[in-house]
């Protein structure tokens, strides 16, 4: 019995043995593990400079040849007009610096803000942001589009889908009131059919429709103080009261004036 419990154990002792020799991982040799974080920092320093090596590699391959242009956004600026301010044609490159090419539509009037992306595998994406038109002024000739710094923007009036206010001149503080409330209160923008100044330097806003009225108010008139006659329009609404005047010259007033 003593044997061969000596004999038991002694086997147990050597597979226990032997099984805790083949976990253990084999060791790694210095070099192999210098040459993999060799590796891993090239590979990190090729990556981080790609912009660097790959746009100028793959702007010579015919492949990537601008075949199309598309100008998305544009409203009222023509997109014939900003395509032909990036002077580029079939031998031009989608891998070309874009910096360029939006410096040149960015100088364009009715331009704000525009941004070039690419479409593979040759297409580029000119994406503007317009310089909206606030008003139409009257000068020599008919009436001119002007934004909300008084800037004339080519967008003919006679052709384009334009529905402005009128002024009588380039009204810098009016101009920059209807910029606001074009921006703030689009609805309330949308009826306003003319601004004039009244003998005394007032403003005088005449809305259209579906409420016809004058908005008298003082020439400081923010967009927070002209927001206060729609809860004013809304009770005149329920209460099928007609005013044909809404004045906003007394502090923290908004006087109604029934015919």
């Amino acid at each position: 019995m003593s044997d061969e419990d000596g004999k038991g154990m002694g086997s147990a002792d050597g597979g226990e043995r032997a099984t805790g020799l083949s976990l253990r991982p084999p060791a790694v040799p210095k070099w192999k593990k210098r040459t993999r974080a060799i590796g891993i920092l090239v590979g990190g320093l090729a990556l981080f400079s790609s912009p660097w090596w790959y746009r100028p590699i793959l702007s010579q391959l015919s492949f990537f040849r601008v075949r199309r242009v598309e100008v998305v956004g544009a409203r009222y600026a023509n997109p014939d007009e900003i395509v032909s301010r990036l002077r580029v044609d079939s031998t031009a490159s989608i891998w070309d610096d874009a910096g360029p090419l939006e410096e040149r539509v960015k100088r364009h009037p009715s331009v704000r803000e525009v941004r070039i992306t690419r479409r593979l595998p040759g297409t580029l994406v000119v994406q503007v942001t317009e310089n909206p038109p606030v008003a139409l002024v009257e000068a020599a000739g008919g009436l001119v589009t002007v934004d909300q710094a008084g800037r004339t923007l080519p967008v003919d009036p006679t052709s384009a889908d334009v529905d402005l206010p009128v002024l009588r001149s380039r009204d810098t503080l009016a101009l920059r009131l209807l910029g606001e409330v074009r921006e703030v209160l689009p609805t309330l923008f949308a009826r306003i059919g003319d601004v004039r100044r009244t003998p005394a330097g007032d403003l005088a806003i005449r809305l259209n429709a579906p409420s016809a009225r004058l908005v008298l108010a003082s020439p400081d008139l923010s967009v927070d103080r002209l927001s206060e006659i729609i809860p004013v329009e809304l009770d005149l609404a329920r209460r099928k009261a007609v005013a044909t005047e809404l004045d906003l010259r007394f502090r923290d007033q908004v006087i109604a004036r029934l015919p």
